[in-house]
C-alpha cells in the first residue's frame, strides 16, 4: 500500500494512516473494529492522560493526548466509510460550538469575569440543545460519567435556579441526616432499602465537597492512595513483629494503624 514516510506529520496525516489502516489490505485488527469493540478503549487512554497530568509528566502527556487522538480518529474513520460523517465534519462541529458558546468573543456579549463565561456558555447550551427547563438540563448530564463526578454536575445545574443550601451546614446536616437513616436500613432493612440509603448518603457528601469547591472524585482518589500507603506499612510493621494479619485480632490490627497514622501526622 502506497505511503510516504515524513520527518514529522500532522493531524492530517493521522487522518490519513487511519484510513489506511481500515481500508482493504490494511491490518486485521484495526479493520475488524467497531465503535462498541473499542469503547473501552476511549475510556483507558482517558485514564492515562488523567494520569500523566497527575504526574506532571509532559512527555508523557504528549503521547497520551496522541492515544486519545487515535480513538476519535478511528471513531470518525467508521462512519466516513458509513457516508455518516467523517473527521472534518468533527471539527466543523466542535469548531462551531466553541464559536456560538463564546458569545463574549465572538459576539456581542461580555464576560468580565470566569463565572460570567461559564453563565454565558451555559445559557447558550440550553438555547442549542433545546433545554426549556433545568431538569432536562440535568438530564443531559451523561450518565456514563463517574458517578461521583455525575453527581456533582447534577448538584451545580440544580444549584443555578435557587435549588440548593443557603451554607456547607445545611448539605452538612443533610449528611447526618442520611447518615442517621442508613443505620435504620442495616438494623431494619433489606439490600434494596441500604443500597438506597448508601446512594443518598454519598450523594450527600457530594454536596458538602462541592460547598467547600472540593474535587470529590480527586478527594477520594488521594484517599485510595492513602489508604494504600497507610495499610503497607501496618502490613510492614506486623512483619517486623512477628503478627500474622489473617490470625490478628481486629484490636490488634487496628493498634498497629493507630500507630502508623499517629506516625504519619509527626511528620
Amino acid at each position: 500500500m502506497e505511503f510516504n514516510s515524513k520527518p514529522k506529520y500532522g493531524f492530517d496525516d493521522l487522518v490519513e494512516i487511519v484510513k489506511i489502516l481500515r481500508a482493504p489490505g490494511g491490518c486485521p485488527w484495526d479493520m475488524a473494529q467497531t465503535h462498541r469493540s473499542i469503547r473501552s478503549n476511549l475510556i483507558e487512554e482517558t485514564y492515562e492522560v488523567v494520569e500523566a497530568i497527575d504526574n506532571n509528566d509532559t512527555d508523557l502527556l504528549k503521547e497520551e493526548l496522541g492515544d486519545v487522538l487515535l480513538q476519535v480518529a478511528l471513531h470518525a474513520e467508521m462512519e466516513r466509510e458509513n457516508n455518516v460523517f467523517d473527521m472534518d465534519d468533527v471539527c466543523d462541529g466542535i469548531c462551531k460550538k466553541l464559536i456560538i458558546r463564546h458569545p463574549h468573543v465572538f459576539g456581542d456579549k461580555t464576560a468580565d469575569s470566569e463565572q460570567q463565561a461559564l453563565q454565558n456558555w451555559d445559557a447558550v447550551k440550553m438555547q442549542t440543545k433545546q433545554q426549556k427547563t433545568q431538569t432536562e438540563a440535568m438530564q443531559s448530564v451523561s450518565r456514563a460519567l463517574p458517578s461521583l463526578m455525575r453527581s456533582e454536575k447534577i448538584q451545580s445545574k440544580s444549584s443555578k435556579v435557587g435549588f440548593d443550601w443557603d451554607s456547607v451546614y445545611g448539605a452538612l446536616d443533610k449528611l447526618y441526616e442520611e447518615y442517621s437513616e442508613l443505620k435504620v436500613a442495616i438494623n431494619h432493612g433489606g439490600e434494596p432499602q441500604q443500597r438506597e440509603e448508601i446512594g443518598d448518603l454519598l450523594f450527600s457528601v457530594v454536596n458538602v465537597s462541592r460547598f467547600l469547591n472540593i474535587d470529590c472524585e480527586q478527594a477520594l482518589y488521594e484517599a485510595c492512595d492513602k489508604y494504600i500507603n497507610r495499610f503497607s506499612l501496618v502490613e510492614q510493621l506486623a512483619q517486623e513483629r512477628g503478627i500474622d494479619m489473617k490470625t490478628a485480632t481486629l484490636s490488634q490490627l487496628d493498634s498497629l494503624w493507630e500507630e502508623v497514622k499517629i506516625k504519619q501526622k509527626e511528620k
